[in-house]
């Protein structure tokens, strides 16, 4: 049986993280990464990327196998994670090895969710998960002409842009009244279902599939619940995704939604962590002061908690503890760029701009004169910069003003001054 003093389940941010934190610590503890890809470390970010052709897929890797010899890394490909035995620190592998651990960091990320949908084990479809289902996926476009997508989220629009670019008719269903429900208020997704409607590409709010039937050798008559039929040729399932925890049993560690974490990514088991899509931690707005944790699947979060986690198996004295999950989401569309950063809801609307026309979107939300939330279409600010200063509570009482003129100066300038 192979053993290791820190053992990291996943290849994505949150691992790369850790390991990077680890090493930075300690130098020569034995690390090994387990993938259940059969390739290098890559982002999912990338996949619509690969799907359009502006990426190779050979040429997206995070890490190449020179990193983890430099490193002193042992990378495992192509086996997934099938148990835990938490009592005696080991680690059963699809491949029907196991390893034995001394650290154990679980960063599995999340895996599409299928909705109950009658039929829909009897068609063909695609999901948007991995670099092989972005292969897939685009493998297939050059042959679709009637291309039904199931869910109006990142995904989902992502990948109706590539297929309405490549020549096919393109029909997304959702059940919300608006696309991305959970980044843009419905003003600000009307600019953006505005964009798609001019690019040919129809929209069905309000609505959902409630049939799958097979249709000739590919492809899907998809029955919607409004009695209308659609033909589809290619049908992509984008209804959102669920963190992969099917390995937990005798793990010892505590679920919800997720697999729950403290501000140092330890679960409830002893010497397991956890970390990016897979974690269920504490929500920077604090969910009503009710103790109560939420998944921020976004990259930046990923790769703080990666790095806590790491920080924490390592034992390095410089940890600071999480400080709660903030949304922050960048979307490119058509050559349009909208963004959202931090909570609608949390304090009050400050500065609001709307211009269907010029597609053009501004709000501010702020409470005691502290940012809490920022979201534009085609307006200039820097996604990370506001990130930070939520994250920090910054007063801006002094530039309240310029900053409402002119977001994106006001916090570079503010950034300089500060954060040094």
């Amino acid at each position: 049986m192979q053993q290791t003093q820190y053992l990291i389940v996943g290849a994505s941010h949150a691992a790369l993280a850790a390991v990077q934190a680890i090493r930075m610590h300690d130098p020569v503890g034995s690390v090994t990464v387990v993938s259940k890809d059969d390739a290098l470390p890559y982002s999912p970010t990338v996949l619509p990327y690969v799907v359009s052709g502006r990426s190779d897929p050979t040429g997206v890797f995070l890490r190449d196998d020179a990193y983890f010899s430099k490193h002193q890394v042992n990378y495992v490909k192509g086996a997934a994670v099938t148990g835990i035995a938490a009592a005696g620190k080991r680690v059963s592998l699809s491949s029907g090895e196991e390893i034995a651990y001394e650290k154990l960091l679980l960063a599995t990320g999340a895996a599409p969710l299928l909705p109950p949908i009658p039929g829909l084990n009897a068609v063909d479809y695609h999901v948007l998960r991995s670099l092989n289902d972005a292969v897939k996926l685009r493998q297939a476009l050059g042959e679709a002409h009637h291309a039904v997508v199931l869910g109006a989220g990142l995904v989902g629009m992502h990948a109706a842009e590539n297929l309405s670019k490549a020549g096919a008719q393109v029909t997304v269903v959702e059940m919300q009244p608006t696309v991305l429900a959970g980044y843009f208020d419905r003003d600000a997704a009307a600019i953006i279902e505005d964009v798609f409607a001019a690019k040919g590409v129809t929209l069905k709010m309000n609505n959902k599939v409630v049939k799958l039937s097979p249709r000739n050798k590919t492809g899907a008559v998809v029955s919607l619940a409004d009695a209308q039929q659609l033909d589809a040729d290619l049908l992509l399932v984008s209804a959102g995704v669920a963190p992969v925890m099917d390995y937990l049993n005798g793990s010892g560690a505590k679920i919800d939604k997720g697999i729950l974490v403290d501000d140092n990514m330890h679960t409830s088991a002893e010497d397991i962590w956890a970390a990016g899509d897979v974690a269920q931690a504490r929500d920077f707005f604090g969910a009503g002061q009710d103790g109560a944790k939420i998944i921020n699947g976004i990259l930046p979060d990923a790769v703080e908690q990666g790095k806590i986690a790491g920080m924490a198996m390592a034992g390095d004295p410089a940890l600071k503890g999480y400080p709660g999950g903030v949304p922050l989401n960048t979307y490119t569309f058509f050559g349009q760029q909208a963004i959202s950063v931090g909570s609608q809801n949390q304090g009050v609307v400050v500065a609001l701009e709307i211009d269907r026309v010029q597609r053009r979107y501004l709000k501010i939300v702020m409470q005691d004169n502290r940012l809490t939330g920022i979201f534009g279409i085609n307006v200039a600010f820097d996604p990370g910069v506001m990130w930070e200063l939520i994250l920090r509570r910054i007063d801006l009482s002094a530039v309240r003003e310029k900053f409402l003129a002119d977001p994106q100066r006001t916090a570079r300038l503010l950034m300089s001054r500060t954060w040094r």
